[in-house]
């Protein structure tokens, strides 16, 4: 990059606590909250917020279209279903760290009936959520409502 390229025009774009977009796409119990993203900064090819799911509750069956999807368990225990009648599935807790290809049916839910599921979340090109059919409890292995 040369100097003629770099941007002394711009400055950081911070989101206070409490100033967040919250009019994102949410599915089922599956609440998101923007912090960076094109709803309220001038990003335009990424979307980064917390994604939180209250204790027993899961989002519905979505995909990202084509964003790809990275997210990081920030608090408690979470399971995300996908495969063939979502019979397939990997738990992750705090700490882990999660890959969601574009365009991959899924559901993500709060294994815990007690403690609260808190993602960060990052999408590439923003934040897509493509809502599908709903699908009954049963056919997720393990899952229980609060």
């Amino acid at each position: 990059m040369t100097e003629n390229e770099l941007r002394w025009d711009k400055v950081p774009q911070v989101t206070r606590s409490g100033q967040e977009d919250t009019q994102t796409m949410s599915s089922g119990g599956c609440v998101r909250v923007s912090g960076v993203g094109p709803q309220h900064t001038e990003a335009t090819k990424i979307w980064f917020g917390q994604v939180s799911n209250e204790p027993g509750y899961r989002s519905l069956p979505h995909h990202h279209g084509e964003a790809e999807t990275g997210g990081f368990v920030l608090r408690g225990t979470a399971r995300i279903y996908f495969g063939a009648d979502y019979q397939e599935y990997l738990d992750m807790t705090a700490g882990d760290w999660v890959f969601v290809p574009p365009f991959m049916p899924h559901v993500e839910a709060n294994m815990s009936t007690t403690e609260e599921l808190v993602w960060l979340t990052t999408r590439t090109p923003d934040n897509i959520v493509v809502n599908l059919d709903e699908v009954d409890d049963s056919v997720l292995e393990g899952f229980r409502r609060a």
